[in-house]
């Protein structure tokens, strides 16, 4: 709890420990299977944050009795094919009536007590990879106000239905320091409460940043979620800025992600090797973004 860690860890035996954790949320798209795969996907991503394998799901299920029960049916598809692509066993669930569609998972799954990668074990002189590019919570407004092109709507529900499950198998098989998934606080929001679990401070590099492409246009054209703002708010004692950094630039390190990427820190000399590896298994962008530092009186630095 004190770490704001992404899910809680059981240990049973020497051998085993489990994960635990829980998400759901609206609609971010109108298709009624995609959501369900979104919001599938970024359920179990809390447990890959871990470094553990999903185990068994619960669908957790907020609908109204004016809308077709057919939409249900869809939601719960595409969350069910997202669980069996991760490995995984849908056991049940349980669902209230209520005014707006709210879709999500409870997910067990297990790690080897010696492998949880908890965002509190970031190390200085670590380098941090991002491994799902930035911009969804602008594509995700710019949807709803219909402004993103076919193409960007594509690749972000592509993004964000994309299990987090290569990146896992790739830093356990490399072995790294530390974890976390980015989702709603932004990525200065998780390296934030990351830097702090840790007792040192992150330097961003915001040139070297992986991008959906619209997204700047997007936001440039003002397309930003409150969320952004929240966060803002939020880190604004909290962040040194270096250079002169672009107004969407900040936008975009504040922005709330939906179903992101993880932050991993990883020693310097691993990581070439975990990079080499990400590019033979990834099918989204990913980047060498910071590093981590020694305590500072800034837990965040960009340049």
């Amino acid at each position: 709890m004190e770490s704001s860690d992404d899910a809680a860890i059981y240990k049973i035996d020497e051998q085993r420990a489990l994960i635990q954790t829980l998400d759901f949320f609206t609609p971010v798209i109108d298709d009624p299977y995609l959501f369900g795969q979104i919001a599938a996907a970024n359920s179990l991503s809390d447990v890959y944050a871990m470094g553990g394998v999903p185990l068994t799901a619960m669908n957790i299920v907020c609908f109204p009795n004016c809308l077709p029960s057919k939409i249900l049916s869809e939601i719960i598809r595409g969350g069910a094919d997202k669980i069996y692509e991760a490995g995984a066993v849908l056991v049940g669930g349980h669902s209230v009536e209520d005014q707006e569609p709210k879709y999500g998972l409870s997910v067990t799954g297990i790690v080897h007590p010696s492998q949880v990668k908890a965002n509190s074990h970031a190390k200085a002189g670590d380098v941090l990879i991002l491994t799902k590019p930035l911009g969804l919570g602008i594509i995700n407004t710019a949807i709803k106000a219909d402004f993103a092109s076919d193409e960007t709507i594509e690749e972000a529900i592509f993004i964000m239905s994309y299990l987090n499950k290569d990146a896992r198998d790739t830093m356990q098989e490399v072995g790294v320091n530390g974890c976390t998934d980015i989702t709603g606080f932004g990525l200065l929001g998780h390296a934030y409460e990351m830097a702090s679990a840790s007792n040192v401070s992150i330097e961003i590099d915001s040139s070297q940043l992986p991008i959906i492409k619209e997204a700047i246009m997007l936001g440039e054209m003002g397309m930003v979620p409150a969320g952004t703002y929240a966060n803002r708010r939020y880190l604004k004692d909290k962040v040194l800025w270096l250079n002169q950094i672009p107004d969407i630039t900040k936008d975009l390190l504040f922005d709330p992600q939906t179903s992101g990427g993880l932050l991993i820190s990883i020693e310097e000399q691993k990581a070439q090797l975990l990079v080499s590896k990400l590019k033979e298994k990834l099918k989204v962008p990913y980047a060498i973004i910071g590093r981590v530092l020694s305590k500072g009186k800034k837990e965040i630095i960009v340049k």
